[in-house]
Order: C-alpha cells, then sequence, then structure tokens
C-alpha cells in the first residue's frame, strides 16, 4: 500500500509538471507567432505613462530592464 502511494505521488507530480510547462511552452510559442508588434505593449505603455515623472531614488544603477 506505501508503494501505490509513492507511485501516486510520483505521477501526480509529473501530470501538474508537464501541464504547467506545457502552458508556459504554449503561451511563448503563440507570443512569437501571434504576437506581431504587441510583444512589448504593456512596458511600451508604462514608459509612455511614466515619461514625465520626476526621478527619484539615486542614480538608476538599480533599474530594471524589461526588454
Amino acid at each position: 500500500m506505501y508503494e501505490y502511494f509513492i507511485d501516486l505521488s510520483i505521477v501526480a507530480v509529473l501530470v501538474i509538471g508537464i501541464t504547467a510547462l506545457n502552458g508556459v511552452f504554449t503561451n511563448a510559442i503563440g507570443e512569437k507567432i501571434f504576437g506581431r508588434n504587441k510583444k512589448s505593449q504593456f512596458v511600451d505603455m508604462s514608459n509612455k505613462m511614466s515619461a514625465n515623472f520626476k526621478q527619484v531614488g539615486g542614480k538608476g544603477n538599480f533599474r530594471k530592464k524589461t526588454y
């Protein structure tokens, strides 16, 4: 009975893991093929909204680079 639960948990982890990775890969492929020029739509809009903000917090050495 102990072996059954071990096998069940291994299969459950594999099924959940493969399903999660499949979703990530499918999303990436869909963005590459069908994304066209909208790949950076949200990043561009955020940069446009914050273009006139006052720079605070240092020299920008640690600014996150998105693309």
